[in-house]
């Protein structure tokens, strides 16, 4: 990751802030019980220096939080919400959450909602716009999914645009991963092209917590939760045969905190894969060496693999995308499973060797306790952002404070698991399996 400049982190805004805000806070520390955000108030890009001489002090994101004078008349605007991606715990929580925020602290006569994505934007899928109501949002953040209804992939900017402006849209809210944000980064950049008033903000969504500056993204906490869930069922399942293995495939693309998050909550696990690393399975330092010896040793294995790990040894094969131009990653849970089964049955040891993939189980459910309140702050922060017309951005959550990020920053690269982390060293202490399973290089050179 390149260290972004001081200009990288300037944020967006439409104009001047004519606007008293209707909320209740105060301008002055301990007026009352809360106090409005200063746009002079800044979070530290770096909070950690290796040397006290080095003084990195000239980077800051701009801190989120409410503002006395609004962008926007508030009894004027006619805000949208729309979710698009994969599916994750607390999208309702969000949704419910920024309509609530407008309607009842801003006072916000027209809030819809789109359906099913971007696609919604798009006259040539049917009209995509719902009125929300009170009583429509009522008990969602009750239930998992997104009420609204969520697609892939993109639509064309100028149409999206087009359908905006003619319902008179002045801010849209964009929940969403990596590729959500690069369309809320496209749409922004267009209304300012054509001259138009209209905050796009963007809020962060996906349990795979890649996206970066974010710490940790709403549904990721759940995620983690419901896989543990099922690793501790693995494991009752692999001490139950004769040398029983079973292996658990986690969601995590191209970012391995499900994975790792999981093994380190359950306690359970054994080995653990995730993109950020390669590994080879073939002995003497490959996988299923260590595998071997962990089952003569102990009698069971539970293995835990991000859906995204060991994507080089499937060689040359064709590689496929998603409607959003992600890459279609083959099933190295499968292939993991069945050279394993190889392996055993060759060496002729005994293994019942099971596997299990709850990848879509663990995000469609409700967000627990953690989730929904994250999922409730981000919202909040994201109808202040945009009240006060700031725009092309996204919400990020850095060092605990909420930040405001430049979209462009935000799609910039993904977030990854660093092998050096705390996290990932908690996972190597909990499963005790080597730091590296690679061989070393062969030589096709002969002798001298």
């Amino acid at each position: 990751m390149m260290l972004p400049s001081p200009e990288d982190l300037a944020i967006c805004s439409l104009g001047e802030c004519r606007f008293p805000s209707p909320l209740q806070l105060g301008a002055a520390s301990g007026e009352y019980h809360g106090d409005f955000m200063s746009d002079a108030a800044k979070v530290r890009f770096h909070v950690e220096l290796e040397n006290l001489d080095t003084r990195p002090d000239d980077l800051f994101f701009e801190r989120a939080g409410p503002r006395e004078r609004l962008f926007f008349d508030p009894a004027t605007v006619r805000a949208a919400i729309v979710t698009c991606g994969g599916l994750c715990p607390g999208i309702n929580n969000v949704i419910r959450s920024v309509f609530l925020t407008l309607k009842y602290n801003y006072g916000v006569p027209e809030v819809y909602g789109i359906r099913y994505g971007y696609r919604g934007l798009n006259p040539a899928h049917g009209d995509g716009f719902i009125p929300m109501t009170h009583e429509l949002v009522e008990n969602i953040h009750l239930h998992g999914g997104t009420f609204l209804g969520s697609s892939r992939g993109p639509q064309p900017v100028e149409v999206m645009l087009d359908t905006l402006t003619a319902r008179r849209i002045d801010m849209l809210f964009c929940v969403g991963g990596d590729g959500t944000q690069r369309g809320a980064d496209a749409l922004s950049q267009a209304a300012r092209a054509r001259g138009l008033p209209m905050a796009v903000v963007g809020i962060p969504k996906t349990i795979d917590n890649d996206i970066p500056y974010v710490f940790r993204s709403f549904g990721y906490g759940t995620a983690v939760e419901k896989a543990r869930e099922v690793i501790a069922g693995a494991h009752a399942e692999a001490k139950g045969a004769p040398n029983g293995i079973v292996i658990v495939k986690l969601m995590g693309r191209n970012a391995g905190f499900i994975a790792a998050g999981a093994t380190t909550a359950s306690q359970e696990v054994n080995f653990a894969f995730i993109p950020e690393l390669p590994f080879d399975l073939d002995p003497p330092n490959g996988f299923l060496a260590h595998l071997e010896k962990r089952v003569r040793d102990r009698g069971h294995a539970v293995v835990v693999v991000a859906e995204g790990a060991g994507q080089h040894l499937f060689g040359n094969l064709p590689v496929e995308r998603d409607a959003s131009g992600n890459i279609k990653h083959h099933d190295i849970g499968v292939y993991l499973r069945d050279r394993v089964i190889a392996y055993f049955r060759d060496r002729q040891i005994e293994a019942n060797v099971k596997y299990i993939d709850p990848s879509y189980l663990i995000r469609s459910v409700p967000a627990n306790c953690d989730d929904a309140q994250l999922s409730d702050r981000f919202a909040r922060y994201a109808v202040h952002a945009a009240m006060a017309g700031k725009t092309d951005l996204l919400i990020g959550y850095w060092h605990g404070l909420f930040v405001h990020v430049p979209m462009r920053l935000v799609t910039s690269h993904k977030k990854q698991l660093s092998p050096k982390s705390s996290l990932w060293l908690s996972v190597l202490a909990a499963t005790g399996q080597p730091a590296l399973m690679v061989n070393p290089p062969t030589s096709d050179a002969g002798p001298a």
